[in-house]
């Protein structure tokens, strides 16, 4: 039975970094322009990316690195009386502090703005109308002039024969782990496979990471990729590439993987296995085929103005299928909740930048040396290491590469990956020149402020203009 029927404006199904964003743009809106908005989350506002993902892993990215400090203090004339040591459990209930922190701030955007939130499984019954299924088994319906679907993506079970039991993790039990086991294999050498490789085995666990693809981080350049690989595997970390986890048997209180390498089946004796690959669209269950949504394989089907086949239906996020990042989920659900009002917003995809929280930290946006090729480019490359850099050797912080992809003849520039400290701060200009489809000469033509790290990324512009002043 349900227990009432609400209007609404706007009613947007998902609370992630997508869902909630866009809830937040539709409230301003509302103001503006009349109506209530409604978003709706089965869980926790914020969504994967808040609890399960983004927030999380960082914290935990930091509370490793922060601990290799205090071991390497001596480098830098610290001197530590005693035993250095860390207490799990306080990093982890700082973490869950973080994220509890933000989800309450997400509640209090919501209040700001007007927007009304609706806990419970929602589900499309009509092309108007979700109805919400609550914790206590009552429903809700709440129609909408215009709906926004946000539902993002869930880990995916991988079958792997035999890999069933204890100590079998996702990246969500990951997050949440009570213990640093003593040694793991991971599943994948992406983003999420090799922050995981940073953290525990910078807390001191013997981390193996096995890939299928010839390279670690498969979507990003491959020099870049394999300076970080390096700067990872000096860790300690041990890299598998070109290689596939067969099977694995439970023998005593461990794992024994058997994994198919260039070099022939290798055998692994691991205490945990933690499985970094695969996603899956939240698309069951809320009701698409009941209103014919068009799909794309497993993904929700939209146009540049993120509407479905069903003009007032918007989809946004990782059901896209488009990119699955947390920034572009937001940057979707901006766009869509300024459609829903009548804006005929597009979205564009040319300067999507993309991070791996690792120490060194890699980043990319545009397109990679091999891309721009393969698309009829004739390219310009600049590189420039920052371990030449004034400010990266006052920080100890020296490793990495920062490489420019630009096109050849008016010098637009194309892409820019780098592995280096703070990469992820670093990146944000080279974003903006991808949007403002800057050029060498505008590049190197801007003043940048010394000494910095980011005068790495200005050397790799001269590198590419051809007049790079500090590369021997």
């Amino acid at each position: 039975m349900a227990t009432g029927t609400y209007d609404a404006e706007v009613a947007i199904l998902g609370a992630g970094p997508g869902g909630y964003v866009a809830a937040i743009r539709a409230g301003q809106l509302a103001k503006e322009h009349g109506g209530t908005v409604v978003c709706i989350e089965r869980e926790f506002l914020g969504g994967t990316c808040l609890n399960w993902g983004c927030i999380p892993s960082k914290a935990m990215i930091a509370h490793s690195e922060r601990y290799q400090h205090v071991l390497h203090a001596k480098e830098m004339g610290i001197e530590i009386e005693g035993t250095v040591r860390y207490d799990f459990a306080k990093m982890q209930a700082r973490k869950d502090k973080i994220v509890q922190t933000l989800r309450g701030g997400i509640a209090t955007l919501f209040k700001k703005n007007s927007v009304q939130s609706v806990e419970g499984f929602g589900r499309l019954i009509d092309p108007h109308t979700i109805e919400v299924t609550k914790a206590d088994n009552t429903r809700q319906q709440i129609r909408a002039k215009s709906i926004i679907l946000a539902t993002g993506s869930s880990v995916m079970k991988i079958n792997i024969p035999g890999l069933e039991g204890e100590n079998v993790w996702t990246s969500d039990d990951a997050v949440y782990a009570t213990f640093v086991p003593e040694s793991m294999l991971i599943l994948g050498a992406g983003a999420v496979g090799v922050e995981f490789s940073y953290v525990f085995n910078a807390l001191g666990s013997k981390v193996t990471v096995v890939e299928m693809m010839p390279q670690i981080l498969p979507t990003f350049d491959e020099e870049v990729a394999k300076e970080a690989e390096r700067a990872l595997s000096r860790q300690g970390i041990t890299f598998v590439t070109g290689s596939t986890l067969k099977s694995a048997e439970r023998v005593g209180d461990k794992w024994v993987c058997h994994v198919e390498t260039p070099k022939g089946m290798q055998s692994y004796e691991v205490q945990v296995v933690l499985i970094g690959v695969g996603r899956k669209p939240n698309t069951e269950g809320i009701g698409l085929e009941t209103v014919s949504i068009q799909m794309n394989k497993r993904w929700i089907a939209v146009d540049e103005r993120m509407r479905t086949n069903i003009p007032h239906i918007y989809a946004i996020g990782d059901i896209t299928g488009i990119a699955p990042l947390a920034h572009v989920a937001s940057a979707q659900g901006i766009v869509a909740a300024e459609n829903c009002f009548g804006a005929e917003r597009q979205m564009d995809y040319r300067a999507i930048p993309n991070v791996v929280y690792t120490v060194p930290e890699v980043a990319g946006v545009g397109l990679t040396e091999q891309q721009a090729r393969e698309q009829g480019y004739e390219v310009r490359i600049g590189k420039f290491s920052p371990r030449i850099l004034g400010r990266a050797m006052a920080v100890g912080e020296q490793f990495g590469l920062v490489k420019v992809v630009a096109e050849a003849k008016y010098g637009q520039v194309l892409g820019v990956h780098i592995c280096a400290s703070h990469a992820s701060d670093l990146l944000q200009e080279a974003v903006l020149a991808i949007k403002l489809e800057a050029t060498l000469d505008e590049m190197v033509d801007t003043i940048h402020p010394h000494p910095t790290m980011v005068e790495a990324l200005m050397e790799a512009f001269h590198d590419a203009a051809g007049h790079c002043i500090h590369k021997a």
